[in-house]
């Protein structure tokens, strides 16, 4: 009598379409109901950094400066960087929730092991990590938007526009982070991203200074950084001006989104699966 064999099923790949669905919203609860025993201490973390780079740069290094000119336009150094360096506290604030916090939760505490436990898939848990550093951007740059606002940078009504850009930021930073999230070993390896790629970026995406000043060759791989896009898309409104080629900047940053999201979601589901 021949032994019948059961055939395996077959392997699904990592690189399939996200299957989503709204449990992830628990598990963003979850984070945030965690996060709200921490709040004062994390805003205040989250804000005293770039508020210090703005005072000390902006009145500092902008007594200086004076003024600097912007698409043919002179604007004070002050508004050059504020509305620089919020894009930046939004890369910041969404970088290093969905890498240090969210690597604490999935390999340091084992939480994410114990919500799959529950009827809430890998995917479900990557897209509301994803979301909730994105969140901790927004009170961020909302926060700092608020300071601006009391010291007289800028009181244009496009500053709600310029908040909503900030949230994409967030959003697409906070994807790219889980990439690196999803390869991490332990915290050390995020020291990569930020000297590899974070720093570079903050220097080379017209936050301090105009991208004009950079040699040509610089200025084009410039160009297509993520936090090049968000400053181009930021700075016009904090100056009541709407962005020149807004659609292809806010394209660009649409493209980073899906494609880290996706391979972010590739990357863990392989690591979760070994």
């Amino acid at each position: 009598m021949s032994a019948v064999i059961d055939a395996a099923p077959p392997t699904r790949s990592v690189w399939r379409p996200p299957e989503l669905s709204m449990r992830w919203w628990p598990v963003f609860l979850r984070n945030l109901l965690v996060w709200r025993k921490l709040a004062i201490p994390s805003l205040i973390g989250n804000i005293a950094e770039p508020l210090i780079w703005l005072v000390a740069f902006g009145y500092g290094m902008g007594a200086l400066v004076g003024q600097v000119e912007v698409e043919g336009t002179r604007i004070p150094y002050i508004l050059f960087l504020a509305s620089g360096s919020i894009c930046m506290s939004a890369m910041n604030a969404a970088s290093f929730e969905a890498l240090y916090s969210a690597f604490s939760r999935m390999h340091v505490q084992k939480t994410w092991d114990g919500i799959m436990n529950a009827p809430v898939g890998l995917d479900d848990v990557v897209l509301a990590e994803m979301l909730w550093a994105g969140f901790k951007a927004i009170f961020t740059t909302t926060a700092i938007l608020f300071v601006m606002l009391a010291l007289g940078i800028s009181h244009t009504p496009k500053l709600v526009i310029a908040w909503l850009v900030l949230v994409g930021c967030g959003i697409t930073f906070s994807c790219i982070a889980l990439i690196f999230n999803a390869l991490a070993k332990g915290y050390d390896f995020f020291t990569y991203y930020f000297t590899l790629f974070m720093t570079p970026m903050m220097f080379l995406s017209g936050v301090f200074f105009p991208l004009e000043q950079l040699p040509g060759v610089v200025r084009a791989v410039a160009a297509w950084l993520p936090l090049t896009n968000a400053v181009m898309l930021v700075r016009p409104l904090f100056m009541d001006q709407w962005p020149d080629d807004w659609l292809r900047h806010a394209l660009v940053l649409v493209v980073y989104t899906v494609a880290a999201y996706w391979i972010a979601l590739g990357l863990t589901r392989k690591r979760f699966r070994a």
